[in-house]
């Protein structure tokens, strides 16, 4: 039995999510690369727990998550539009927040 408490915790915990999307951050674009034409307001760094009692979380999950915390920055500056300028790396990543306005 002790030895299925890893496996269990880390099928449970993986399948968690903590963050959610704030209201206005739905109207926050993520896109892959700098939008042309469009006004940089900031930067962001975003994290969220990576591993849980040293049981890694779904990357995929974990990626997700961040994307949404940094749309929740978004409205708070003003920005319509973000763009990563890291890869996730322990949890934490960097956005650049824009203003396009609907172009770009």
């Amino acid at each position: 039995m002790r030895h299925l408490l890893p496996a269990f915790l880390a099928i449970v915990l993986g399948a968690c999510t903590w963050v959610h999307m704030a209201p206005g951050a739905s109207a926050v674009r993520m896109v892959p690369s700098a939008p042309p034409g469009c006004q940089k307001l900031g930067e962001v760094e975003v994290s969220v727990k990576h591993s849980i009692a040293f049981i890694e979380r779904n990357p995929l999950r974990v990626r997700d998550e961040l994307e949404t915390l940094a749309r929740n920055e978004g409205p708070g500056l003003g920005a319509d539009t973000m763009h990563p300028l890291t890869e996730p790396l322990n949890g934490s990543q960097r956005f650049a927040a824009w203003r396009c306005g609907g172009a770009g």
